[in-house]
């Protein structure tokens, strides 16, 4: 159901006709954000749940000190950047389209908890 929500509206901002509308009636406008102080005190508390053809199962709880939409995402991105500069060797890689966990693994983990607010949890 999502994937159907998502396309309708991928395919809403395609269109300039639909794209006024929908800036007009639907999304946020500039400003409508949390507050700066909001972001501040806000946090995250995930579960993540994983599992593989041979019945092996991994969970995982995922926390972050600040609001997930704005001051975690900077914080999570400058380290992922630091992370490509300074951590990682292009040889090192495979090449292709790597995703964040693939390409940086650990040391990006390393670096979300020592320098991002972010904590990993086995559980």
């Amino acid at each position: 159901m999502s994937t159907l929500g998502f396309g309708a509206l991928g395919l809403g901002l395609f269109f300039s006709p639909l794209r006024a509308l929908l800036e007009k009636f639907v999304l946020p406008a500039p400003g409508e954000g949390p507050s700066p102080e909001a972001q501040l005190k806000g946090f995250f508390d995930l579960r993540l749940y994983g599992g593989d053809n041979e019945g092996n199962h991994l969970m995982v709880k995922v926390t972050g000190d600040r609001d997930p939409g704005y001051g975690s995402t900077a914080k999570m991105l400058a380290q992922a950047g630091l992370c490509l500069a300074m951590d990682i060797k292009k040889e090192d890689q495979a090449g292709g389209f790597l995703t964040p966990s693939t390409a940086m693994g650990t040391a990006l983990v390393k670096r979300l908890e020592d320098h991002a607010g972010l904590k990993f949890t086995q559980l």
